[in-house]
């Protein structure tokens, strides 16, 4: 009828429009698993396209180093996949971990960026040099998955003693940083020692004021340096889900104004924007579709509707069958 108007689209219908339009194949089949019942097989499929015969993961699986060689970051980024999936373990992680092993510095850590002796290239704020030290921003997060995962391997002991020492003498961090402190505690096994360095890091985390905690009052929060202009991060960034040990750092009031901030991020395509630093086409139009899955799975975590998918604007052939 006139001056009828029909509901807006639900941010899940908007988002899958966004996802097929944008996204690579392994977003895809991640967004129709946690969404669409989809099937994690094809999950899977679509991640193996991304390990390398040495057993790490490549080919700018995440988007910030490109070519072929097996990264750190990558491995991180699979080992997410693979734990949202259920299936970290078996024959494949004690490879990868047999790869990491490989991968390690000294003191048994691994670093941000391997060097690539063909020089692909690497996002400008992930430095590669000829010997790079051990990073809690990698290292961390694949300890934590693979602890969470109940896997024991001989590399995970240093490794795990790596993480201990980082996190717990931190005086000095930045986001990105504590996210992967973040990560390690919340898989770590020793749930006690995990709590007691959390609370720690929490009361640094609020006193060096890098999480922003009135998404309405942004300009009071200066990024950290190195970081893009507006890249800054807020409550649901250190905790994803409600069981993480950085839930316990915020207010309820505090963790509220920054999902309904979250929600409200969502774009007019259906996406969720990417605050760093943009350095490569491909890359920033291959990270606002992971962006995006986080956004949406946070927002399912803590409970914030976000509603029914739609149809596709366009309906891919069956796998299989000629067009």
């Amino acid at each position: 009828m006139p001056g009828d108007e029909s509901p807006p689209p639900a941010p899940l219908a908007r988002a899958e429009q966004f996802i097929w339009l944008t996204a690579r194949v392994l977003e895809q089949r991640r967004f129709a698993f946690h969404f669409l019942g989809g099937d994690a097989d094809a999950v899977d499929a679509a991640l193996g396209a991304y390990l390398g015969d040495d057993g790490g993961y490549g080919h700018a699986l995440d988007p910030d180093l490109r070519g072929p060689l097996s990264q750190p970051l990558h491995t991180a980024h699979a080992l997410r996949v693979l734990d949202s999936l259920g299936r970290c373990a078996g024959q494949r992680i004690e490879r990868l971990c047999r790869h990491l092993t490989g991968l390690s510095t000294p003191e048994g850590a691994l670093p941000l960026v391997r060097p690539d002796p063909r020089d692909h290239p690497v996002a400008p704020y992930h430095p590669v040099r000829d010997d790079p030290p051990g990073e809690l921003l990698t290292t961390g997060p694949v300890v934590g998955v693979l602890h969470r995962n109940r896997i024991w391997h001989a590399w995970l002991f240093r490794a795990t003693d790596f993480c201990w020492e980082r996190v717990e003498t931190l005086r000095h961090s930045h986001p990105y940083e504590v996210q992967s402190a973040v990560a390690f505690l919340d898989g770590a096994p020793d749930r006690a020692r995990a709590a007691a360095a959390a609370d720690r890091l929490g009361r640094l985390v609020r006193e060096r004021h890098l999480v922003v905690l009135d998404p309405g009052r942004r300009e009071e929060y200066p990024p950290a340096p190195g970081y893009a202009p507006g890249e800054l991060l807020f409550p649901y960034d250190y905790a994803r889900r409600p069981e993480s040990l950085a839930r316990s750092w915020f207010t309820d009031e505090e963790m509220r104004r920054s999902l309904d901030f979250l929600t409200a991020e969502q774009q007019p395509d259906g996406g969720w924007p990417v605050r760093r630093r943009a350095w490569a086409p491909g890359s920033s139009l291959e990270r606002r579709p992971i962006a995006t899955l986080e956004a949406l799975l946070t927002l399912r975590a803590y409970g914030r509707p976000v509603g029914a998918a739609g149809p596709p604007a366009v309906s891919p052939p069956a796998p299989g069958r000629p067009r």
